[in-house]
C-alpha cells in the first residue's frame, strides 16, 4: 500500500510541475530592442552575457501577453496588423 501513496504522490507532483510550465512570457531581448511572447519560461541570463534581461509571466494566453506587454515601459510599442491581415505566429 505504501509503495502506491508513494507512486501516486509521485505523479500528481510531476502533473503539477508540468502544468505551471505551460503559458507565454514576455521576455526583454536587448539583442534587439524588442519584447517577444514565447511559450517556454525564460531563463534571464543578462548578467553573464546573453541577451534575455528580463522575463514577465506566465499568462494563461496569447492576448493576455500582448496586453501585458503594452504595461511594460521598456517595451517598445508594436503596431497592430490591419482587421483583415493574417495573424504572424499562424504564418510560422
Amino acid at each position: 500500500m505504501k509503495p502506491l501513496l508513494l507512486a501516486a504522490a509521485m505523479i500528481v507532483a510531476g502533473a503539477s510541475c508540468a502544468s505551471a510550465q505551460g503559458g507565454y512570457w514576455v521576455v526583454g531581448n536587448s539583442a534587439t530592442g524588442k519584447c517577444e511572447i514565447v511559450t517556454s519560461n525564460p531563463v534571464i541570463n543578462a548578467q553573464v552575457g546573453g541577451n534575455i534581461w528580463f522575463g514577465t509571466g506566465p499568462y494563461q494566453s496569447n492576448d493576455d501577453a500582448k496586453r501585458a506587454r503594452s504595461t511594460i515601459p521598456q517595451c517598445p510599442a508594436v503596431p497592430e496588423p490591419p482587421a483583415g491581415a493574417p495573424d504572424e505566429q499562424k504564418q510560422e
